[in-house]
């Protein structure tokens, strides 16, 4: 092709414009390519298990001898091809026995996992469809590794954001719909800071530097659409300057969201305090196309019906929750923890 010519095409907008549209295409086309086999493919594991528990319960001297023996035989005719192992072949004969049929089973989050994601349920919750089916749709919605899903399996997700007698907020008296539900969903009791590996006793200002060492940790934490602005942000306000103590900005609710840090006991003023930060946040820092900005309140630990009787009057929208630091280790473990020293060096860092 002549050189003039693959330059014009170059700066030519109309050609840029069709070429991203292709490239668009193509990736959604491949992504559909990979759900669609991975699809076939559970189905198949699906299939398989349900013949393997149909022929046990009639072939009653095909014992645990005859998964094995299946196992080496199609791994022998098909040499490299992973998935069928012996433990493989148990999963999908589990698989099959908590989705007695295929039609029920294709209707399920589950059914659209990739099988490591789903060996993973199948392992952790084989009497609890109810949190497998939850843990399954959050992952399709979040795009979670197995490795993340793992995380928030083992910090109880479910029971510190899916249970709604956990929650504290006003969301969905103050924010218009469909923000508020979100808003409501995303909030967790309490909120693991497991990471940290600071003490009770640590002050409000040593957790939040500590949190902003470990900002990666902290964000995944926090949920899917959190980005970091700032710790620490200076608001002024009649000449006297305040600062939020730590500020986000959620890219799926599209609305800039103030955390405040109290390591202590929640107290009914402190809504007050978040309140007029909020105030202060709208007026200077919202952009006329963000939706209403809200507030989280994290404390060291909450009664559920003062922090409600607080916000029943309080036109801000905010949220308040607890936090948890380092829980119990056992003794084996102890000696892996960073010395006082070590947190001492970070949390210095952190001020300079």
């Amino acid at each position: 092709m002549d050189q003039n010519l693959t330059n014009a095409l170059l700066i030519d907008k109309d050609y840029t414009a069709f070429l991203n549209e292709v490239k668009t295409r193509l990736k959604n086309t491949q992504l559909r390519a990979a759900n669609a086999v991975n699809t076939h493919v559970i189905q198949f594991y699906w299939q398989l298990g349900h013949d393997i528990l149909r022929l046990q319960s009639v072939k009653h001297h095909w014992g645990s001898g005859f998964i094995t023996q299946l196992s080496q035989d199609l791994q022998a005719t098909h040499p490299g091809l992973s998935g069928f192992s012996k433990r493989s072949l148990e999963y999908m004969r589990l698989l099959a026995s908590l989705y007695p049929s295929l039609e029920t089973f294709t209707q399920q989050p589950a059914a659209r996992l990739p099988w490591s994601h789903l060996q993973l349920l199948l392992d952790k919750y084989k009497q609890d469809a109810t949190r497998r089916e939850w843990y399954a749709a959050q992952t399709i919605a979040n795009g979670w590794s197995r490795s993340t899903l793992n995380t928030h399996i083992k910090s109880e997700l479910y029971e510190r954001q899916g249970l709604e007698a956990h929650k504290v907020s006003n969301y969905r008296e103050q924010l218009p719909s469909p923000q508020s539900d979100l808003a409501h969903e995303m909030l967790k009791n309490p909120y693991n800071f497991d990471f940290l590996t600071l003490g009770k006793e640590a002050q409000e200002r040593d957790i939040e530097r500590a949190l902003t060492i470990h900002i990666r940790d902290f964000l995944l934490e926090l949920g899917t659409g959190f980005a970091f602005v700032g710790t620490q942000v200076p608001i002024e306000v009649d000449g006297e300057v305040f600062f939020i103590d730590i500020l986000f900005y959620h890219l799926k609710l599209r609305c800039f969201i103030v955390c405040e840090i109290k390591a202590k006991k929640f107290k009914p003023a402190d809504v007050g305090q978040l309140s007029f930060y909020l105030a202060a946040a709208v007026s200077q820092l919202r952009h006329q196309d963000d939706n209403p900005t809200i507030g989280i309140l994290l404390c060291e630990s909450r009664s559920k019906i003062i922090a409600e009787y607080a916000l029943k009057n309080t036109n801000a929208p905010i949220g308040v929750s607890e936090y948890a630091l380092a829980k119990a280790l056992p003794k084996e473990l102890s000696t892996t923890l960073p010395t006082i020293e070590v947190i001492e060096a970070q949390l210095n860092d952190a001020k300079e």
